[in-house]
């Protein structure tokens, strides 16, 4: 694997220096008080802040992001429409009803309900009832359902989330992160925009019920308007929240908060520090230059590296020292090369977070050099090779 800093970019933006280690204390760029953490820009796909992505958890109420994801694809697939019933089953009402005491929308037993007055109990009052009701109608079975769930995921890039039951409600086996709940709620919002808007509904009323929207982020003048928040004995509190702001927009998830009071607390400033605190830079157009990537046995010795879309970043207002660009590529890399090649990709660290990968390509085809050219090429290699 080959490592080449990324002179242009430095000495556009002057502010990239290689990772040092000195073993001394450094401050964070934000510190929170969730155990695991991870804020995502909608737009760039930056990651902004990350602290134990990928460590698993219990995903609650959270759960009902991914049982929402199955319903809206089935509806855009067009399956089921809005305007579609399903039957209030005795398990629903006494699993996640009235009777069950916890988050519930109050469906009378043996009632039809239409699916776009479930979709709003679930997004608005995470109702255990609604999404019951959705899974056994929409697979027979919750267990079904729950499967279907699991194989959605992997199919949208959820590569560690497991789903045992569609409400979250505690179940062995059921697992995912606060990487792949931000992941996953940034889907939703660029997959299915006609449904994302029932997120920010401030209530919801049903069987004579007036309720408001359990999301704590949702009544904070933040620009908040959207997802869900959970909560799990051992745990802790989890939430997984979107803010819309003068043109940007912003996902996090968190997990592991010791209050719901403190969920609140610790999610606001997450995201406003994240509207606060970075600015948007092209720093480069669709197959502009990049870098260039070392060339073995080819008639030239190195090959001009593109990305296919222009890059963007968002960049910390302040400790711009923090930040940190490579090209990495596997390399040298033999010739013949043809135009357009995957040869490697720019990675872009904001102090240890890994923010941004952009994927990179020969801009130009290299040919086959002649016989003595290769041979010089695989003599400086076998001198230098091991140095990389």
């Amino acid at each position: 694997m080959t490592f080449r800093l990324f002179a242009p970019l430095s000495l556009m933006i002057g502010l990239l220096t290689a990772l040092a280690f000195t073993g001394q204390a450094e401050a964070q760029l934000f510190e929170t008080k969730a155990t695991q953490a991870y804020m995502i820009d909608a737009e760039t796909g930056t990651v902004l802040f990350s602290k134990e992505p990928d460590k698993a958890m219990a995903p609650a109420s959270l759960a009902k992001l991914m049982t929402m994801e199955v319903v809206f694809n089935a509806i855009k697939s067009g399956r089921y429409k809005l305007d579609d019933t399903f039957a209030v089953s005795e398990n629903a009402w006494r699993t996640g009803g009235a009777a069950s005491r916890a988050s519930t929308m109050f469906a009378a037993v043996k009632s039809q309900i239409r699916i776009e007055d479930l979709i709003q109990g679930v997004t608005v009052q995470l109702a255990n009832d609604g999404c019951i009701v959705l899974a056994e109608g929409m697979a027979g079975s919750e267990a079904n359902f729950a499967l279907q769930m699991t194989e959605r995921a992997r199919e949208i890039g959820l590569e560690k989330s497991t789903f045992v039951n569609s409400t979250g409600l505690p179940a062995p086996g059921q697992t995912t992160t606060v990487r792949e709940l931000a992941t996953l709620g940034l889907h939703i919002w660029r997959t299915y925009p006609e449904f994302y808007r029932y997120y920010s509904l401030p209530e919801f009323n049903w069987n004579k019920i007036l309720q408001r929207n359990r999301n704590p982020l949702i009544t904070m003048d933040i620009g908040a308007d959207g997802m869900a928040a959970g909560f799990t004995e051992g745990e802790g509190f989890a939430i997984v929240g979107s803010v819309n702001r003068e043109g940007r927009r912003l996902f996090a998830a968190m997990a592991g908060l010791a209050s719901d009071r403190e969920r609140s607390e610790e999610a606001r400033k997450l995201l406003d520090w994240g509207m606060r605190s970075f600015e948007k830079s092209e720093i480069f157009a669709a197959n502009e230059t990049v870098g260039e990537a070392q060339v073995f046995g080819g008639t030239r010795s190195h090959v001009a590296l593109v990305a296919q879309k222009p890059i963007s970043l968002f960049l910390p207002i302040t400790n711009r020292e923090r930040l940190v660009a490579r090209i990495v590529y596997d390399g040298p890399v033999a010739a013949p090369i043809a135009q357009g090649t995957p040869i490697g990709s720019l990675k872009v660290w904001i102090g240890d977070t890994l923010s941004q990968e952009t994927p990179l390509y020969a801009a130009e085809a290299v040919e086959v050099g002649s016989l003595q050219s290769r041979a010089l090429d695989a003599v400086k290699e076998l001198a230098v090779g091991w140095l990389r």
